[in-house]
């Protein structure tokens, strides 16, 4: 299996320019995709802005105490990591890799596979 190439996009100079509001998620875009970013115990994660269950706006959910964004709908709780659903309905919200660098704050988008071939 090969390894996952990603492109960086960038989407801060510097993580205090992102204001991650009372819950410590906001919304960004980056590669011309909306997501949601979070922070919990100083890293910083980039996931889905709607729940995979019912559509959720992710952003206006919260972070618990074990590190997993909850959904604001039906309390659907995802492992900010990995995105695995910990409370066994056995979805899964898309995340993507976040790299603080010196010079910014970069999300890396999965390069895209003509048909997956290649």
């Amino acid at each position: 299996m090969s390894e996952k190439k990603y492109r960086w996009h960038k989407i801060a100079d510097h993580i205090n320019e992102i204001n991650f509001g009372s819950n410590n998620i906001t919304e960004t875009e980056a590669g011309g995709k909306a997501m949601c970013i979070a922070q919990h115990n100083e890293q910083v994660f980039a996931f889905a802005r709607k729940c995979p269950h019912a559509g959720g706006w992710m952003s206006d959910g919260f972070i618990d105490a074990s590190g997993n964004v909850v959904c604001p709908l039906h309390r659907y709780k995802f492992d900010l990591k990995n995105g695995r659903n910990v409370t066994g309905e056995g979805y899964y919200l898309k995340n993507w890799p976040v790299e603080i660098r010196a010079d910014g704050v970069y999300v890396g988008i999965e390069e895209s596979k003509l048909f997956g071939l290649f």
